[in-house]
């Protein structure tokens, strides 16, 4: 082969090669409409994620009146939070006064003077099997953080329990009374005093003020 065919060879070879190669880089989205070559970052991928994720469940308010069973007379507190359609609880917040500590002592003595409180969770507020009575409020977005707000507010102020003077009943009552229910006697046991706040307030969804 003379070298002028040779050269011909290459420069046809060397055509068809970058023909090739541009038809692979416009293959996929966007190719021969125009469109600018789309770049995957990592925000990209973490949107294309999040578009393929389904939305958490907004899910609707609500406030949990309770009491439960325990060693002695019981214990009163609140629940509240989100839940889905199905009625269950999402990530649920509890408040409720009760002395601070494990120990028998401080309870004891809270029965003659005030003792220091905690106002969370305690072991059992969230076991259906320990509950001995509920009364279960749904709320808007509104009512229900003027509700938060307050609950946020009464644990802030409330450093001593005292078995009669202000006990988890009181703690309680308080927070309906906010929400403009009537409340019972504090001194009731914890079993009666929800079962009581139902029936006083017709046990049914929220009648304070407009949200």
């Amino acid at each position: 082969m003379t070298h002028p065919n040779i050269r011909l060879l290459v420069m046809v070879l060397f055509t068809l090669l970058t023909a090739v190669c541009q038809t692979s880089a416009k293959s996929g989205p966007g190719a021969g409409d125009g469109a600018a070559p789309v770049k995957t970052t990592a925000a990209t991928t973490r949107s294309n994620v999040a578009a393929k994720t389904p939305k958490r469940e907004a899910g609707r308010y609500f406030i949990e009146f309770r009491s439960r069973y325990a060693l002695t007379y019981g214990h009163t507190y609140v629940v509240f939070g989100r839940m889905n359609n199905a009625g269950q609880m999402i990530d649920p917040e509890v408040a409720g006064l009760a002395p601070a500590t494990t120990s028998v002592v401080p309870y004891v003595l809270g029965h003659y003077i005030p003792v220091p409180s905690e106002t969370g969770w305690t072991d059992g507020d969230l076991e259906d099997r320990y509950r001995s009575a509920s009364w279960r409020v749904t709320l808007n977005q509104s009512q229900y953080n003027k509700v938060v707000a307050y609950i946020r507010k009464l644990k802030a102020s409330s450093p001593v329990w005292h078995a009669v003077l202000y006990n988890c009943n009181a703690f309680v009552g308080d927070i309906a009374k906010s929400m403009g229910y009537k409340v019972p006697n504090p001194l009731l046991r914890p079993q009666q005093y929800i079962t009581k706040l139902r029936e006083m307030n017709g046990g049914v969804g929220y009648t304070g003020p407009p949200g």
